[in-house]
């Protein structure tokens, strides 16, 4: 009895389910002036909360990247959907019961579990569904994550102002849980050799041409190769750059473009439209221009941005600038799995982006921190942005070595062809 086949935009319309549940971390902001309000504690110590949701994201994918390979998306959607949903509805319990470490454990420790499993899980199972559009479909989901926020902050505020915290945190809680359990049940990788119809015939008639991914590894084996690194390094830099400016986009507008606060607020608002969008827009351009030309772009771009933002001091130009750097800064994240795929194959790809996304976490931890830092010292942002630009050009160069690394393994797919030829 022939298996019946999934249909794939059904899988990446489960995946966007999950990514814009879990992406409503983001929106995190709408809770940390009502909690200090009610209770009365410390910016920073609310702040923390988010700080180890991301950090426990990027050792959750880490750790448990091998767990969705072993046993499946469906699993492993299950398995985020638990977490998320208990860490999200345990945040009710901790405001309820005035705590601030157990807000820690709830929101950040297993709500980050479950951001860790929930992000890695559907983006390696629609790679292996769209091998003739893997940016696009890693876009789709990644897309939804940015976008995320932008949905969930105006419902997070009222649910505030109508039922109170604790009680928008069970609301949230439950709401999050089903739409990631029922999105997780329709996740499944294609049946072993599957390609989408008419994708054979299409490159056999020269068509399309099918690209092949120049090996196939295991996590293990992925990371003790320089590559690895070197997109560990790419994203990191990216991270680290663009979750500073993010951080302090508000009085960066103020102080460099004279903006007013409500129109640096807006700003900010209008910059999640760009970071979702770019994660669709630079991830499907990443199909026809190669990941490799995409990621030089990225850092060719933000060098000139950065290096021209202090002298913006006009308002519209500053805003231009901030939305393309915002583009770059989404697009990083969603051709990543994109990019993994084609340099290590698909075997443990879960496994492997879960790796990478330690950089995530690192840059989540180091960027603010960073920024804010330099400006104490140096008394404005023109000293971040300066160190910024350098770290662009190390990532710009290290962009570029990458393509040595995949032409010399161009050559040895090639050499090993025109062996088996020769044998036949």
């Amino acid at each position: 009895m022939q298996q019946k086949v999934k249909n794939r935009w059904l899988i990446a319309a489960a995946a966007v389910g999950i990514h814009l549940s879990i992406g409503s971390v983001y929106a995190w902001s709408v809770f940390t002036k009502p909690i200090t309000s009610q209770f009365g504690w410390e910016l920073s110590s609310v702040q923390l909360t988010f700080s180890i949701a991301i950090l426990f994201l990027g050792l959750s994918a880490a750790f448990l990247g091998h767990y969705v390979e072993k046993h499946g998306p469906r699993k492993a959607g299950i398995l985020s959907s638990i977490f998320f949903g208990v860490g999200i509805t345990g945040s009710g319990l901790a405001i309820s019961m005035e705590s601030l470490p157990l807000l820690y454990i709830c929101y950040g420790v297993l709500g980050g579990i479950g951001l860790g499993v929930g992000y890695i899980t559907p983006v390696s199972t629609l790679v292996k569904w769209f091998p003739d559009r893997r940016g696009l479909a890693t876009g789709l989901a990644i897309m939804g994550f940015g976008f995320a926020s932008m949905i969930a902050g105006p419902i997070i505020q009222a649910l505030i102002e109508s039922v109170g915290i604790a009680n928008t945190f069970f609301i949230l809680g439950i709401i999050y849980f089903v739409v990631m359990f029922a999105s997780a049940q329709y996740l499944a990788p294609p049946p072993q050799g599957w390609v989408p119809a008419g994708y054979s015939a299409q490159a056999s008639e020269g068509q399309k041409q099918i690209k092949k991914d120049l090996c196939q590894l295991t996590a293990n084996e992925a990371v003790k190769t320089r590559r690895f690194y070197w997109l560990w390094l790419m994203l990191f830099i990216n991270v680290t750059c663009g979750i500073a400016i993010i951080s302090v986009a508000s009085p960066m507008a103020q102080e460099i473009a004279g903006m007013s606060v409500g129109m640096a607020a807006t700003m900010v608002g209008l910059n999640g439209l760009f970071n979702g969008a770019g994660r669709i827009g630079w991830a499907s351009l990443s199909d026809y221009i190669g990941r490799a030309n995409t990621y030089t772009a990225f850092f060719a771009i933000q060098i000139v941005l950065f290096f021209l933002l202090p002298n913006l001091t006009i308002q519209a130009l500053f805003m231009i600038a901030m939305f393309i750097i915002m583009t770059c800064y989404g697009g990083g994240f969603s051709s990543i799995p994109a990019y993994i795929g084609d340099l290590f194959g698909t075997k443990q790809l879960g496994a492997i982006h879960g790796y990478i996304l330690t950089a995530w976490a690192a840059a989540g931890l180091a960027g603010p921190i960073f920024a804010a830092w330099v400006r104490e010292k140096t008394g404005s942002y023109t000293g971040t942005l300066s160190v910024f630009v350098a770290m662009f050009v190390v990532a710009l160069v290290i962009s570029l070595i990458v393509r040595l690394d995949i032409k010399k393994l161009k050559e040895e797919a090639k050499r090993k062809e025109n062996a088996v030829e020769l044998a036949s």
